[in-house]
């Protein structure tokens, strides 16, 4: 995108807020860096140069518009659609991999070499995991400064930054403003639990919440989520700690309240919680494809903007996967609580009802199978998985080959394509998932008068390509189930 001068410049003029986070404006006058949208007026052309990532401005000398603050845009689409390495690497990189791992723990995950790591973001991205990291510290920093009275040493080393010195010297050089002086100009937030922090997550609209909370409050496990005052909780396993986190649609943003254990937590959870709510997508793109279709169309237009509600935790999620097979929505979660209950780790919620966090694949492995209330395959279905998860045998995370680990739930008992699909739309995010299966969607195939048996919707699926999941939350919405509706 960014090498597309005249489309880059023309979104610039226009303002046009759908091309946040795929790029940035870089003015060679001011030596300030911009999101498209950003409400002063333009610059000339000629002193417009277009950068992939904000890392990449920050490497090249561009300081953040203290307007737009191009730092809290929506993160580029792109990172969820594609599961190539640098794909991969930015998904990994958001949750926090290099902080805590360093590069060779990234490339690691990865199965490739530091060097091929670093050689594919240069060239697609301008800017190496390094840089890239400490962007993203960069903007933790900031969030940390301005919604949280912590002292400044405690956010340096919550952000990730090595010493007080470097945390200072990179807010200055970002942001051309102390760590103090962004705290001033900070606007005041109203009164929040002690510890918490509030901020605001930002997507590309339009946005319907209606199937995206429908859905996550529908199928909550008792203990871990609930749907309480307007807002979806949940409690998060995080690489540090725990955490709980409420989140509440609004028209322009989501609220995002975070109740952190440990505060170097908080790159990690707003990461998996955008991933959650799918606010990196490009609603207008999907939209556009799937209005091709004449009887997708109406569906479209009706209720533009669905987004696929995905998980926090792709482990927790398989497991919940299995649990549902073939089975009523109140009977997976009433399986998944008493797994929740027996093997759960217990956690304190000052502001609700959540009791527990999710069990690690590593304590359900040593649960005796004849406990669990499931049909003998079943058991054998969910003790191969959660044995397979605990050994590292079959990994679940940002750094998956979605294809890759198709095969791998394939070969396994009791998989058949509707789980094996039903992960990868919801836990590992591949935007073209596909469950033609599903009664639900061919129920409502018929209804629209689209082929309703698997091969034959399938064939007329291929028009849908590659935004075949967001299709399936269309079909889903004629439906009247409550996983469609936001709840009152």
């Amino acid at each position: 995108m960014h090498t597309d001068t005249d489309r880059c410049v023309r979104a610039v003029q226009s303002k046009d807020a759908r091309f946040d986070g795929w790029f940035f404006t870089a003015v060679l006058t001011t030596r300030i860096y911009c999101r498209p949208s950003c409400p002063v007026v333009p610059p000339k052309p000629e002193n417009m140069t277009f950068l992939p990532s904000a890392a990449a401005c920050q490497q090249a000398g561009f300081r953040a518009c203290k307007r737009c603050r191009p730092d809290t845009s929506p993160g580029s689409p792109q990172w969820n659609q594609r599961t190539d390495l640098v794909a991969r690497a930015m998904r990994l990189i958001g949750d926090g991999v290099v902080d805590r791992e360093g590069v060779p723990g990234l490339a690691g995950r990865l199965g490739y070499s530091a060097r091929q790591v670093e050689r594919q973001l240069l060239a697609e991205l301008g800017a190496g995991p390094l840089a890239l990291a400490r962007a993203q510290r960069a903007q933790t920093a900031r969030i940390l400064v301005e919604t949280t009275g912590l002292p400044m040493a405690d956010i340096a080393f919550a952000a990730g930054f090595s010493s007080i010195r470097t945390f200072n010297d990179t807010v200055r050089e970002v942001y051309a403003l102390s760590p103090s002086e962004l705290r001033t100009r900070a606007p005041r937030n109203g009164a929040t639990a002690p510890g918490a922090i509030t901020l605001r997550l930002p997507f590309r609209a339009p946005l319907n919440p209606d199937n995206l909370f429908g859905h996550l409050a529908a199928t909550a496990v008792p203990g871990v989520e609930e749907w309480r005052d307007g807002a979806y909780r949940r409690t998060l396993r995080l690489p540090y700690g725990h955490g709980i986190v409420t989140l509440t649609p609004a028209p322009d943003h989501i609220g995002c309240r975070l109740l952190l254990t440990d505060q170097r937590d908080l790159t990690v959870a707003i990461s998996r919680c955008r991933r959650m709510l799918d606010l990196d997508a490009d609603p207008v793109a999907v939209d556009e494809q799937l209005r091709a279709d004449p009887l997708l169309a109406p569906l479209v237009d009706k209720a533009p903007g669905r987004r696929v509600p995905r998980t926090v935790d792709e482990p927790e999620f398989a497991v919940r996967a299995v649990l549902g097979q073939q089975v009523s929505t109140a009977a997976a979660r009433t399986h998944a609580a008493r797994l929740v209950t027996a093997h759960g780790e217990p956690v304190d919620d000052p502001e609700g009802g959540l009791t527990h966090l999710f069990p690690a694949p590593a304590s359900l492995a040593a649960l005796d199978p004849e406990a669990l209330a499931l049909p003998r395959s079943r058991r054998t279905t969910l003790t191969t998985l959660v044995r397979e998860l605990a050994e590292g045998t079959l990994v679940l995370g940002p750094e998956s080959d979605w294809d890759e680990v198709r095969a791998q739930l394939m070969a396994l008992p009791g998989f058949g394509p509707w789980t094996v699909e039903a992960i990868a739309m919801r836990a590992l995010g591949d935007p073209d998932a596909f469950l033609p299966t599903d009664l639900g969607m061919r129920r409502a195939a018929q209804e629209l008068g689209l082929p309703h048996t698997p091969a034959a919707l399938t064939a007329r699926a291929a028009s849908w390509r590659p935004w075949r999941a967001y299709a399936v939350q269309y079909l889903w919405a004629t439906d009247d189930h409550p996983i469609n509706f936001l709840p009152a």
